[in-house]
C-alpha cells in the first residue's frame, strides 16, 4: 500500500512590511480569540474580493515589529478541503481551505507538536494526527482533549486572486494560547477550612476541572489537592523518559495556578470524606468543607519508594534499582536478579470512601452518570476511579483510563456544577511509545471479537480494525498516521464502520488525501 500524502508543493512567500502612519485596525486577536475583520477586505478569506492587478501594494499596518504579513498562494492552490502549512517569514501557519473561505491557525498541536497538516480536516475543526485533539477552525479553540491549549488564529484575506495572511509575530512563535478565564472575586483566606469547590487529584481530570470552571466565568473559591509535592504534571511522558523529573514535565506553574486563582495544596493525602456535613479529613488533620467536591484520584500503583514508572494505560510496572540483589517470593525462595520488571496493575484510589457514603461497585470503581455526578449530592468524579455511561455501546457503564478520557471528564464534570451539562461525545483515543516505536489507538475494544490487519507487521507499519459482530469498534495502527484520527473522526461523527469495508485492503476511502 502507498503512502497516504503527497508531498508539499513549493510555496512562494512574499513578506511586505511597512509603516503607516495612521492605524487601521485593533489587535487581530480578540479575548476570544476570534479575528478582528479588515476594513478593507473579507476576513473569512471568501473569494471575489480585489482586481487582477498585481501591482497594487498590500495594506500597510503599524507596529511592524510585532506583525507579519505575506501573500502566501494563489487562491487556486488549493481545492476544498486541502490544508497546507506555510511560511510567513517569523513563523509557519496552517492554511485551511473549507467551503470556499480560507482560514489560518497555528500549526502546530500544542498537546505535544504535532504538525496539523497531516491530520484530518472536516466539518469546521482539524484533528491532530498523532493523539487526536480537535481544534475549530474559525476560532482555534480546542473543541477535544487530551491537552489544555487552544491555538491563535491569523487574519486572512483574498486580494487579487493572492490569499495574505496577517499574524502577530508573537502568536507565530507560541503556536498555542489559554481561553480567558474569570477570576476570583471572594475575599479569601488561605487557612479558611471552606471551599466552593474542592477538588481532589492533581491529574488532567482535576486541572482541566478547575481550568474550565474559571473559562466559564466561576468566580467563587477553588482548591485543588493532590498527595503528589509537585504541580500537575504529564504522567504519561514520565513513562517514555525516565529521566525527566516533574518539573520539566509540568502542565501548569505554580504561577499559573496563582494567576487564575486556582490554589492548590500538595502533599494533601485525602483519608476520609463525610457526604453528610460535606467535609473532607485529610492525613494531617486538615479538614476542609465543600460546597461541590469533584474526585479524581487517579489509580494507585505500586509505590514510588521501588522506583516504579507505569506506562500509561498499559498498567505495566517498571522497577529500576542500582542496589537490587534478590527477589523474595511468598513461597521463601529467594531468586537472584539485577533488574525486576513486574506486571502489578492497579487498582483505583478509592480506598479513603469506603465509609463515605458514596455508591461504588465491587471492583471499588466509583458509579457517576452522565453528567459526572455520584450517588452523592454536590460529589462529582471522573478519570481512572469512574465507571460512567458510555454512548456508544448505549451508556454501559464502562472504565476508560485513557489520558485524554481524563481531561473529558474534567471537563464534564466542571460544566455540570455549572448547570451546563453536556453528553460526553468523544472517542476514547490512547497511545503509547517503546524503543522509538509509536502505537495509536482510537474507539473502545472490548468484546470485540475478530481482528482485520491491514499493512505489514514485519516492517511494523500497519493498521488493525478491532470488529464486533459486522462493525469496526476501534483500530489501533503504527506508521500510519493518520489513519487512527481518521476513524476516530468518522466514529465521531455518529456514522459506522462496517468489516466488510476494511477486508477488502483498500482502505483509500478512510485516508487523507486533503493535507499537502
Amino acid at each position: 500500500m502507498g503512502g497516504c500524502f503527497s508531498k508539499p508543493k513549493p510555496v512562494e512567500v512574499k513578506v511586505e512590511l511597512s509603516l503607516l502612519e495612521k492605524e487601521k485596525e485593533v489587535d487581530g486577536l480578540s479575548p476570544n480569540g476570534k479575528a478582528s475583520p479588515f476594513a478593507d477586505s473579507r476576513p473569512n478569506g471568501a473569494l471575489g474580493h480585489g482586481s487582477d492587478d498585481d501591482s497594487t501594494p498590500l495594506p500597510l499596518y503599524h507596529k511592524p515589529r510585532d506583525y507579519v504579513e505575506a501573500s502566501v498562494c494563489h487562491v487556486k492552490d488549493l481545492e476544498n478541503g486541502q490544508m497546507r502549512e506555510v511560511d510567513l517569514g517569523s513563523g509557519r501557519a496552517l492554511l485551511i481551505k473549507e467551503h470556499g473561505e480560507f482560514s489560518a491557525i497555528a500549526h502546530k498541536c500544542p498537546h505535544y507538536g504535532a504538525p496539523l497538516v497531516k491530520g484530518v480536516l472536516s466539518k469546521g475543526h482539524v484533528r491532530c494526527p498523532w493523539h487526536g485533539a480537535c481544534f475549530n477552525i474559525a476560532t482555534g479553540d480546542l473543541e477535544d482533549f487530551p491537552g489544555l491549549d487552544s491555538l491563535p488564529i491569523f487574519q486572512v484575506r483574498v486580494e487579487k486572486d493572492k490569499v495574505i495572511i496577517r499574524a502577530n509575530k508573537q502568536a507565530l512563535q507560541s503556536q498555542k494560547r489559554s481561553k480567558p478565564m474569570a477570576r476570583c472575586s471572594a475575599v479569601i483566606n488561605s487557612n479558611t477550612g471552606f471551599s466552593h469547590v474542592l477538588i481532589i487529584g492533581s491529574g488532567p481530570a482535576a486541572l482541566v476541572c478547575a481550568e474550565t470552571l474559571r473559562q466559564e466565568g466561576f468566580t467563587d473559591r477553588i482548591v485543588m489537592c493532590t498527595m503528589d509535592r509537585h504541580p500537575p504534571y504529564d504522567r504519561p511522558k514520565l513513562s517514555k523518559s525516565l529521566e525527566s523529573t516533574a518539573e520539566q514535565l509540568r502542565l501548569r506553574s505554580v504561577e499559573f495556578l496563582q494567576d487564575h486563582d486556582i490554589e492548590l495544596l500538595t502533599e494533601k493525602e485525602a483519608v476520609a470524606i463525610d457526604v453528610k456535613t460535606r467535609s473532607v479529613i485529610f492525613e494531617d488533620g486538615l479538614r476542609m468543607e465543600y460546597k461541590k467536591l469533584f474526585i479524581a484520584t487517579g489509580s494507585n500503583k505500586w509505590s514510588e519508594k521501588h522506583y516504579a514508572y507505569t506506562v500509561h494505560g498499559l498498567d505495566i510496572l517498571f522497577f529500576l534499582c542500582t542496589q537490587l540483589k534478590e527477589v523474595a517470593l511468598k513461597s521463601g525462595k529467594v531468586l537472584r536478579a539485577d533488574v525486576c520488571v513486574i506486571g502489578a496493575g492497579s487498582i483505583p484510589a478509592t480506598g479513603f470512601l469506603k465509609q463515605g457514603g458514596i455508591h461504588m461497585d465491587s471492583r471499588g470503581f466509583i458509579t457517576v452518570n452522565k453528567m459526572m455526578q455520584t450517588s452523592a449530592d454536590g460529589v462529582y468524579a471522573g478519570g481512572d476511579v469512574v465507571v460512567f455511561p458510555f454512548p456508544p455501546r448505549n451508556n454501559k457503564k464502562v472504565n476508560i483510563p485513557h489520558w485524554q478520557m481524563a481531561h473529558v471528564h474534567g471537563r464534564a464534570a466542571a460544566l455540570s456544577m455549572m448547570g451546563r451539562a453536556a453528553e460526553i461525545k468523544t472517542v476514547p483515543y490512547f497511545w503509547s511509545a517503546m524503543f522509538g516505536k509509536t502505537l495509536r489507538y482510537a474507539g473502545y475494544g472490548e468484546g470485540f471479537d475478530d481482528v482485520i490487519i491491514q499493512g505489514d507487521l514485519d516492517e511494523l507499519r500497519f493498521v488493525a480494525f478491532y470488529t464486533r459482530s459486522e462493525e469496526v469498534v476501534a483500530v489501533a495502527s503504527m506508521n500510519y498516521d493518520p489513519i487512527v484520527s481518521r476513524v476516530a473522526e468518522v466514529l465521531g461523527s455518529g456514522k459506522t464502520i462496517k468489516k466488510r469495508d476494511v477486508e477488502t485492503g483498500d482502505i483509500s476511502w478512510l485516508t487523507d488525501k486533503g493535507s499537502q
